[in-house]
């Protein structure tokens, strides 16, 4: 055996240990319940390798899948992906066309998925959706609809989402549902607002984690990350390896452990 075969063996199996070994150790403390996912860096890790964005989408789609299965195997029962921005409209229409596409073809597919209906995930969107093209949206009820009364576990898709946009949103239902005298001024607090989210019956996140280096939110989920952990990453999503996930959740377990909660 060539010697580059011997040390691609050795080390597969020295990364197959370790995350064995920190599967076991995640599995032995406390996993949020939600974790909230900025997939960022599809079209510079295409790029790097000399592809076009839409390859790049298409393997941050596969990555996507790969990360179901992981979360169902921690026990993270809810998760949330930022798949696609408001400002995200405004890029080149060429790759926006391509991205609905992919889009539309996914939810369908996500609602014949095998393992969505073993592990009785419920898929829902979340977002200003009447700004999407009517297959998109149309797949995404399609989606829904198949997996509306599943309970075990949750899968959210943020698209055409905008944090402060969704808060605007809240805040003229609020105020209109005020002036119909449908609720009190005074009776206006933190809870009721919630109602008023595209999350309303959507817990927080414990865990928002960051990929492709950069650290800031980028105007997701600004009311619900008010107690979150935050955890960012410098790997590309569609290079984020399990390990990389598992780092995640033991370093948010960490923390727990520090602040004694």
């Amino acid at each position: 055996m060539p010697t580059s075969d011997i040390r691609k063996a050795v080390s597969d199996t020295v990364y197959r240990t370790y995350e064995h070994k920190l599967l076991r150790d995640v599995q032995e403390g406390p996993v949020p319940g939600h974790v909230a996912i900025i997939m960022d860096g599809n079209r510079r890790f295409a790029d790097s390798f000399g592809l076009g964005a839409s390859d790049g989408h298409e393997m941050g789609r596969d990555k996507l899948e790969e990360l179901l299965d992981w979360c169902v195997e921690v026990g993270v029962r809810v998760l949330t992906v930022y798949a696609f921005s408001t400002e995200n409209l405004n890029r080149d229409p060429g790759e926006v066309e391509e991205l609905m596409t992919l889009f539309a073809k996914n939810f369908r597919r996500a609602g014949d998925d095998e393992r969505v209906h073993k592990h009785r995930i419920r898929i829902r969107a979340i977002g200003n959706l009447e700004l999407l093209p009517q297959e998109v949206q149309e797949a995404i009820r399609y989606a829904e609809e198949r997996t509306a009364e599943y309970t075990d576990y949750s899968f959210n898709l943020a698209v055409a989402y905008g944090g402060r946009e969704e808060i605007l949103n809240a805040i003229r239902l609020l105020a209109k549902d005020a002036v119909d005298t449908k609720i009190a001024v005074d009776d206006i607090d933190e809870d009721l607002f919630s109602r008023y989210l595209y999350t309303s019956d959507i817990p927080d996140p414990d865990l928002i984690l960051r990929t492709s280096g950069e650290e800031r939110i980028s105007n997701f989920l600004l009311w619900q990350l008010a107690y979150s952990e935050l955890y960012f990453t410098d790997v590309y999503w569609p290079g984020f390896r399990k390990v990389d996930f598992l780092r995640s959740i033991r370093a948010y377990q960490l923390r727990k452990r520090r602040y004694g909660k």
